[in-house]
């Protein structure tokens, strides 16, 4: 995880024709300022041949940043990279290798993973790119090792989205990671969108069957939420909407990609992380708090979901709010 205490660059790379939808949401998470939110990030738009810039949605931008924009950022977004088979030139390629080298994060949503393989900066890593392109992507760059299964992955210094919608969660995912779980949520809720999705959540799922179109799990969901902190369990919640712990489970797969089980430990930890950024709970009190019983069980929890223990985050995310 990483922790930014001042105002964090973020440059996103275009090229024409332009998603103007990855590049929206990307604009939206990191360039919007929010009542009540510490702006933390400042957000810039940048293209190899500044000035009017063709998009997808029949109309132009205008971009007047160049790549030297790149040289400056701690965070480098390339929201689609269309057509993808076509290589970038020499100088964005140079330029996203400079980034790197110095330490920049880089990231790309949908087909902009086709930007990152092209510099080779995507070789013997894991990566993925939206399951419509996961066959040409495979074929072009057999040294990236592609999951075209899961919503994003982020090694940290790199992280690669699939399609659109993915996007928005590694975005998501990424402030987490940089400010905290109350400062991403305060984002996503402005926005309308969930709070989180974990990136090993399938791209895609197959659709309810005809006759549960209306088995939707919001009811479910809120009535955990509300419960996080008492014994919840795959058998409680099944009981609860009156279905089999096996049919449940079907449902869970179906319209969020993960088991329940799954589900709930992410909420579990989600509200842990809320109190030690917040309050001055022990552990032991978060923990039963949250539902995981004891502060031996938050912190193995933490460490294998986070990579982090409670203590490490609490004060990094503490240091950060001041």
């Amino acid at each position: 995880m990483r922790y930014f205490h001042a105002m964090h660059r973020v440059a996103a790379l275009i090229r024409p024709p332009q998603s103007t939808f990855e590049l929206g949401y990307a604009a939206q998470v990191f360039g919007v300022e929010r009542r009540g939110l510490p702006t933390r990030y400042d957000f810039t738009v940048c293209t190899e041949h500044p000035g009017t810039v063709a998009t997808l949605a029949g109309y132009d931008m205008l971009v007047p940043n160049d790549l030297q924009a790149l040289d400056e950022a701690q965070t480098v977004i390339v929201p689609g990279w269309l057509p993808a088979e076509e290589p970038p030139s020499p100088a964005v390629v140079q330029a996203l290798r400079r980034a790197h080298s110095r330490g920049a994060r880089l990231v790309s949503i949908c087909s902009g993973a086709f930007a990152l393989a092209h510099a080779g900066i995507l070789d013997d890593r894991r990566a993925t790119t939206h399951w419509a392109l996961a066959d040409e992507f495979a074929a072009r760059f057999p040294h990236v090792q592609l999951d075209p299964d899961v919503l994003y992955v982020d090694h940290g210094d790199v992280a690669t989205s699939a399609g659109a919608g993915a996007g928005f969660d590694l975005c998501l995912h990424l402030v987490r990671s940089d400010q905290g779980a109350r400062y991403a949520a305060h984002i996503a809720r402005t926005m309308v969108m969930p709070p989180h999705r974990e990136g090993g959540q399938l791209q895609y799922s197959a659709p309810p069957h005809p006759a549960h179109i209306d088995d939707t799990l919001a009811p479910l969901l809120e009535w955990v939420a509300l419960r996080i902190g008492e014994p919840v369990t795959v058998e409680s919640m099944a009981a609860h909407v009156g279905v089999s712990p096996r049919t449940l489970t079907r449902r869970f797969t179906d319209q969020l990609g993960v088991s329940p089980g799954q589900w709930l430990l992410s909420q579990r930890i989600a509200a842990a992380q809320d109190l030690l950024e917040t309050s001055d709970l022990s552990l032991d009190a978060i923990a039963r708090r949250v539902g995981l019983s004891s502060a031996t069980n938050l912190r193995r929890r933490f460490l294998n979901a986070l990579g982090t223990t409670p203590g490490a985050y609490r004060r990094a995310f503490r240091a950060n709010a001041q």
